[in-house]
């Protein structure tokens, strides 16, 4: 089905916006890096009297990344893959001189012992890197051991400064999840509009709405995993873990109530497409459902205790457990879907699993 003009312009916006939001939450990663670059440069050439110690700040920069999840690995890895490097291009430069069939040569040889000592991609990728500068560029006596020194010395900034890593990784999942769920109370709105207009254009365009939200589960599950990572990591934040491991718990729920929205999504089209007339108190459930996720958006944004939208969700439960009679297939499954998301957003609103299904249930007077 051929996509409006309207809808393709809302999809490059939302693509830009998302864009936008990941560089402003990447900012303090950026940061950190530019401060990496710049000690580990400064050291280099000030301790150890290097010219140009240009493995330093690319060392820093590849420790570091635009992630915080194992960073000490990713140190490790390097340090190791440049010292294989190092060595195995520098033995080659000394026996065989340097060129091409040297290089490819080197590549294999130093690649192939990362690989021996080490099953980390990066420290296998970095051995072959480093043995090509050392053949391309003919090290001169001494200067290898001075380029994995510069080496050690971008590894460690990079260690001091994760270790010293702001609070901001523990915010950021929370902020992430308000944002899907925010996003989850869009689809739904645009469901129900597509449905109480009968519009198949705008019941696929919901439908293709809700397959992307997969994007921001993505998000959402990188910034967890890195705020669990960093508390991990410094000793100053330890006590925010209780925080990032709750905000991390986010994840699976949220992943969950996705999953239901793109059947909710694709059986509101499938109704409109086959002119299955869908109740008005069901296209009101989706609406009801919208307002309960809206709420609990702003209550992940505000940080407090999710009490009304506990209540809220509950009430939209409740309206679960009427059907409608000569409902059809599509518009019952409507109704379960919306039941599914409830149980799914309760637990996101700090329900445990059994204790969510137990209140739905109870709602519904079953």
């Amino acid at each position: 089905m051929t996509r409006s003009p309207a809808a393709t312009v809302r999809d490059v916006r939302a693509g830009l916006g998302r864009g936008v939001s990941r560089v402003r939450t990447r900012g303090v990663f950026l940061a950190q890096i530019g401060v990496a670059v710049l000690l580990s440069w400064t050291l280099a050439t000030g301790l150890l009297g290097h010219d140009q110690p240009f493995f330093a700040p690319v060392t820093a920069l590849l420790c570091l990344g635009l992630t915080y999840g194992q960073r000490l690995r990713r140190i490790v890895e390097v340090s190791v893959g440049v010292a294989i490097g190092v060595l195995v291009g520098d033995v080659i430069v000394l026996l065989l001189g340097s060129g091409g069939w040297q290089m490819a040569v080197v590549v294999m040889l130093a690649m192939s012992l990362a690989l021996l000592v080490s099953s980390g991609q990066l420290a296998v990728v970095q051995a072959g890197v480093q043995s090509v500068f050392i053949v391309a560029f003919a090290a001169g006596a001494g200067e290898g051991v001075d380029r994995w020194l510069d080496a050690l010395v971008g590894g460690s900034v990079a260690l001091v400064i994760g270790t010293l890593a702001p609070t901001t990784p523990v915010v950021r999942p929370r902020a992430e999840a308000a944002a899907t769920v925010r996003a989850v109370a869009g689809t739904l709105r645009h469901v129900s509009a597509a449905l109480r207009r009968a519009d198949l254009d705008a019941a696929h365009e919901a439908l293709v709405e809700a397959r992307s939200l997969e994007g921001r589960l993505g998000d959402l599950r990188t910034a967890a995993a890195e705020g669990v990572a960093v508390v991990r990591q410094s000793p100053f934040l330890r006590g925010s873990r209780p925080h990032a491991v709750a905000a991390s718990a986010l994840v699976v729920p949220l992943d969950r109530c996705v999953r239901n929205l793109r059947v909710l999504a694709r059986r509101a089209t499938a109704a409109v497409r086959r002119d299955e007339e869908v109740p008005a108190n069901y296209v009101a459930l989706v609406d009801e459902l919208a307002a309960a996720a809206e709420d609990l958006a702003r209550i992940l944004d505000e940080h407090v205790r999710p009490v009304e939208a506990r209540l809220a969700l509950t009430r939209v439960a409740g309206l679960t457990g009427r059907a409608e009679p000569g409902a059809g297939l599509s518009s019952e499954m409507i109704r379960g879907q919306v039941a599914s998301m409830v149980v799914d957003l309760l637990v996101v609103a700090g329900t445990d699993d059994d204790e969510a299904l137990r209140l739905v249930q109870e709602a519904q007077g079953a």
